[in-house]
């Protein structure tokens, strides 16, 4: 062997393994990044539900679902394909798309400011007398809040386009205490309400961007020329339109009930609703940030061993999240009513009975995301976005006469409904699809 291909032999193995510890590297500060983000939202939630009145925390659960409905659309249509094309297409031209991503920000978000607004009208106009101010002020708050705290993830999102996660995470870092920390101030002071809460959120996402904004400048280089702002939106909206079809048909199973119950029984119940579901988000943080792994770990499986690799990743993954999903429940369902007042004090204890149901629809839950994995892995969100419009169809038609007979119970056997009809169609899609041969070592194989 000459020296030259001793050399290359050596060197290879520790190549391989400084690739791997970069890939570690990335994936903990990405679920750092998730944890810290998360978990100061969850905290925010659980605080604000123990502060406020039930109709408080109700106009904020209603304008929180709204808020979210409208990020689908936004991380549909602008942050996913960013990962897909800053990672390759526009690499080289990162610091000119960028700009016309922010540009494009504002158009979105100037638009959703105009329908939260209206929003805040119809509402201060017709809403119940006992809701209406609650629910005025909490939409107010979330028009305020909503530019503000997709800056920061449109900001956060860039350091993973091969810049540095590990910002990204500092950054998360920051927004946690400016959170955190205006958050037990306004408590401190006596001003705390939704519409603060909302306010506040927006302050903390705000001076986080300014911090991550100029590390972003320092950090990109100067690049060729980026394409312009009309055939970056389309090619956008290309990529995005079935993800945001499949995003918005699964935002109905989940938080189609807070106006509902809105409606039929009072605002106050929104609330009740939302303190029970407040105990299902760790775990679907945790799906989210695991997903982004499994995802091609299930591309791979498809690529090497075709058909088999893929009903070997569906199980496997589905396994992991409901396995997970009944141990974490194993814990909460037995100590409802301790977990209950230790979280809220005395104002939600008597929806203990109903965490057992909620323990159930999170199980369900857990069943979709392994199946959505691989047929993701397959190229094929219509299938997701089928899936999750059959259960919408569910919603409205178990949901609406549900909720309006039995309040929050219905609402939450409503909502284990259609999630046990999703998961039986995901797998029917899945059969449906595994059907079609499956060429070995194809990377565009269905």
């Amino acid at each position: 062997m000459s020296r030259p291909d001793a050399l290359s032999a050596v060197e290879s193995p520790r190549s391989r393994l400084a690739t791997a510890r970069r890939w570690i590297s990335k994936g903990g500060f990405a679920v750092l990044d998730q944890a810290l983000i998360s978990g100061s939202n969850f905290v925010m939630s659980t605080l604000l539900a123990r502060w406020v009145t039930p109709v408080e925390y109700g106009a904020y659960s209603l304008a929180f679902s709204i808020f979210l409905l409208l990020s689908i659309i936004y991380q549909a249509v602008l942050l996913e394909p960013m990962m897909v094309f800053g990672g390759a297409a526009e690499k080289n031209s990162m610091r000119g798309y960028l700009r016309i991503l922010f540009r494009i920000h504002l158009i979105i978000t100037s638009v959703m400011f105009l329908a939260l607004a209206i929003s805040t009208a119809v509402a201060s106009r017709w809403a119940g007398p006992a809701d209406r101010e609650s629910l005025t002020w909490a939409l107010a708050g979330a028009a305020i809040a909503s530019p503000c705290v997709l800056l920061f993830w449109l900001v956060r999102r860039a350091f993973y386009l091969d810049v540095s996660i590990a910002r990204a995470a500092t950054g998360a870092v920051v927004y946690c205490v400016v959170l955190l920390s205006g958050f037990f101030l306004l408590q401190w002071r006596g001003w705390m309400s939704s519409f603060t809460a909302f306010v506040c959120m927006g302050v903390a996402a705000v001076a986080t961007s300014l911090i991550l904004f100029r590390q972003l400048q320092r950090a990109l280089p100067e690049g060729g020329q980026a394409p312009g702002m009309l055939a970056t939106w389309k090619s956008h909206w290309r990529y995005g339109r079935w993800a945001l079809a499949g995003s918005v048909a699964s935002w109905v199973p989940m938080y189609v009930y807070y106006p509902l119950l809105s409606t039929f029984s009072g605002i106050a119940q929104s609330g009740e609703l939302r303190a029970l579901m407040n105990f299902a988000q760790p775990l679907a943080q945790f799906y989210a940030a695991l997903s982004p792994v499994f995802l091609p770990y299930a591309a791979r499986r498809r690529v090497s061993q075709g058909k088999k690799g893929l009903v070997s990743a569906a199980w496997s993954t589905t396994l992991l999240f409901v396995s997970v999903a009944l141990a974490y429940w194993a814990v909460i369902v037995p100590f409802r009513t301790v977990v209950l007042r230790f979280v809220y004090d005395t104002k939600y204890t008597g929806a203990g009975s109903l965490m057992p149901a909620v323990a159930l629809g999170s199980l369900l839950w857990s069943g979709t995301i392994g199946i959505s994995i691989v047929l993701r892995a397959m190229e094929s969100p219509r299938s997701i976005f089928i899936a999750f419009c059959v259960a919408s169809v569910i919603s409205v038609v178990v949901g609406v006469p549900a909720t309006r007979a039995f309040g929050v119970a219905g609402a939450v056997w409503a909502m284990n409904a259609s999630d046990a009809v999703a998961v039986l169609t995901l797998v029917f899609l899945l059969r449906l699809r595994l059907a079609v041969p499956v060429e070995i070592g194809s990377a565009r194989a269905v």
